[in-house]
């Protein structure tokens, strides 16, 4: 069975994503901060018939980071990495004179430098994979890492940098596949934490979810894309 860990694995996209992966046969380790919906998420995946290893913790915490991929590592293999745990930096966000320089860093240290920081745990056993196929990392981006957004500047840089770590991870380490992804506007708890009381409606998760699988099962080369374009082509 391939194996997957999913950050922010509880709920929206990387429940969504996870839920497909199950689906198709993968065992998971799912991280996420809230331990009761976490564990609701790993039963109801379990029903796939897939080992699921829920994690509950924090991924700027490297202790936590080195227990997800130690479990990976006793499912048998790690395939797929998906850095979705996401920080806003401000909830609601707010116009860079108004953020908080602590809240910039902490949207910096949950979305890029934990990120990096379990890649790097990872590496092992992504560069072996398994079926003598190196593993994938899918670094989950956003719009707001390429368009000025008013509002959105310091979650928007703290994914461009994640875009920036992904390209040249993926020149370092060639046998990967390093794929940056921009799933598009989505309803997600995090959108309605970043802007509250925008009723617009917006797309579900599980509709940007076949872009993923896209990359999953046909491995593109390694770069930066978006999930709609992805919908499209498929």
């Amino acid at each position: 069975m391939p194996v997957a860990i999913i950050t922010g694995g509880s709920k929206g996209l990387g429940r969504a994503l996870g839920a497909a992966l199950a689906q198709r046969g993968w065992d998971l380790v799912l991280d996420a901060r809230t331990a009761a919906v976490l564990e609701e998420t790993a039963a109801a995946l379990e029903r796939h018939g897939t080992r699921v290893v829920a994690l509950p913790g924090d991924v700027t915490d490297a202790g936590h980071r080195a227990d997800l991929v130690a479990a990976a590592r006793d499912l048998g293999s790690l395939d797929l990495l998906v850095s979705n745990a996401s920080a806003l930096g401000a909830e609601p966000l707010l116009r860079l004179s108004e953020l908080p320089l602590e809240g910039l860093r902490a949207a910096l240290e949950t979305n890029v430098v934990a990120a990096l920081g379990l890649v790097q745990t990872a590496l092992p056993l992504l560069r072996t994979g398994s079926a003598g196929t190196p593993g994938a990392v899918i670094a989950v981006s956003s719009d707001a890492a390429a368009e000025a957004y008013g509002t959105w500047g310091g979650y928007g840089a703290s994914k461009a940098a994640l875009d920036q770590l992904s390209a040249v991870l993926a020149v370092e380490e060639p046998s990967l596949r390093v794929w940056t992804v921009d799933p598009g506007d989505m309803r997600t708890d995090l959108y309605a934490a970043a802007v509250p009381g925008d009723d617009e409606p917006r797309p579900s998760p599980e509709s940007v979810v076949p872009g993923f699988l896209r990359l999953v099962e046909e491995r593109p080369v390694s770069g930066r894309y978006a999930a709609p374009a992805l919908l499209e082509a498929r």
